[in-house]
């Protein structure tokens, strides 16, 4: 789950028709853009991931997948 639209409405829809849902973010570990952005699992998109995850009741776990 990275926070933004379309893992965030999955989520929504999934939890409305009734399934369990948590959210999972997974750090892959790539590396910064040319432009200085994570490419994957930066603070910034966990802490969207989060605070989604909050808003919908949801569980949320990080998955450090970098070793």
């Amino acid at each position: 789950m990275s926070g933004g639209v379309d893992s965030s409405v999955a989520a929504l829809l999934l939890k409305d028709q009734g399934y369990e849902v948590v959210g999972v973010t997974m750090c892959l570990g790539l590396p910064s853009t040319e432009d200085g952005r994570v490419c994957c699992c930066g603070p910034q998109e966990i802490e969207d991931a989060r605070r989604v995850s909050h808003l919908l009741g949801i569980s949320h776990y990080v998955l450090d997948l970098l070793e």
